[in-house]
């Protein structure tokens, strides 16, 4: 990790990992914009109300097992992921929440705090639209009590991902 990006983690609060994701990706600007809060903001609800913005301009990273292999779903804070939607989209016979020491391994994150790039492993991504909504989104920074601000289209886009609607409506 370069110097820079330790100080940049230490002042923000964000995970050094994080802080080195946005580097790599030429983000330099991200890091002083990153808000940390003395109280964990592990759920979308927490960081809402910890921001004053819509539960919808969260950006939830939520990792998933399809067929056993770990894919990561960015879905607005307001709704939840409809699996066989999500099953359906990758053509695969079972999807279900991965187990918390997955989630670990695969992102190198604790849930609660998981962004939506800078992972330890490379995975799918998929996006819902829904996140386009907005102007701007909320993610988490690598740690539960680490938030950023960014564009929907430039979150997705630096996330690698694949915009579906894997949303669950109402009944």
């Amino acid at each position: 990790m370069t110097t820079t990006a330790a100080t940049d983690a230490e002042n923000s609060g964000a995970h050094p990992r994080f802080i080195e994701a946005l580097r790599e990706l030429g983000l330099d600007q991200v890091p002083p914009l990153i808000r940390r809060f003395p109280e964990a903001t592990r759920t979308a609800a927490e960081a809402a109300a910890a921001l004053g913005c819509e539960l919808s301009q969260i950006c939830k990273s939520l990792i998933f097992a399809a067929d056993g292999v770990p894919v990561l779903v960015l879905m607005d804070g307001a709704s939840r992921v409809d699996v066989e939607l999500v099953r359906k989209e990758l053509g695969v016979d079972k999807v279900t929440r991965a187990k918390v020491d997955v989630v670990r391994e695969t992102t190198g994150y604790a849930i609660g705090g998981v962004p939506p790039f800078g992972h330890r492993t490379k995975t799918r991504v998929l996006a819902d639209r829904s996140l386009l909504g907005h102007d701007l989104v909320w993610a988490a920074a690598g740690t539960p009590y680490t938030v950023f601000p960014m564009a929907p289209r430039d979150l997705v886009a630096h996330a690698g991902g694949t915009l579906v609607d894997v949303r669950e409506l109402a009944a």
